[in-house]
C-alpha cells in the first residue's frame, strides 16, 4: 500500500515534468510579486529575479534526473543477467 502512495509523488514522464515546472514558477511569480509589492525599487527586483531564477534551475534539475533515470534503466534492461551460481 505505501508503494502505492509513493508512486503518486513520483515524477514519471516529461509533461509531468512540466506541469510540475509550470505550478513551481506560478508560485515564483506569485512570492515575486509581493516581495516587488513589499520592497520597492532594486530591492524588490533583485528578489523577484531570485524567485524566478530558482524556478529555472530547479526545472533544469528535474529534466536532468528524468534524462539520468531513463538512462538508467535502460542500461539495466540492456545489461545480461548475471547468474551468481
Amino acid at each position: 500500500m505505501l508503494r502505492k502512495v509513493t508512486r503518486l509523488f513520483t515524477i514519471k514522464t516529461r509533461f509531468e515534468a512540466f506541469v510540475l515546472i509550470y505550478a513551481l514558477a506560478l508560485g515564483a511569480t506569485t512570492r515575486g510579486a509581493h516581495y516587488l509589492e513589499q520592497y520597492p525599487g532594486w530591492g524588490g527586483n533583485l528578489l523577484f529575479l531570485a524567485c524566478t531564477g530558482a524556478v529555472f534551475l530547479a526545472g533544469a534539475k528535474i529534466l536532468d534526473c528524468l534524462r539520468f533515470e531513463r538512462a538508467a534503466r535502460e542500461a539495466a534492461a540492456a545489461a545480461p543477467a548475471v547468474n551468481p551460481d
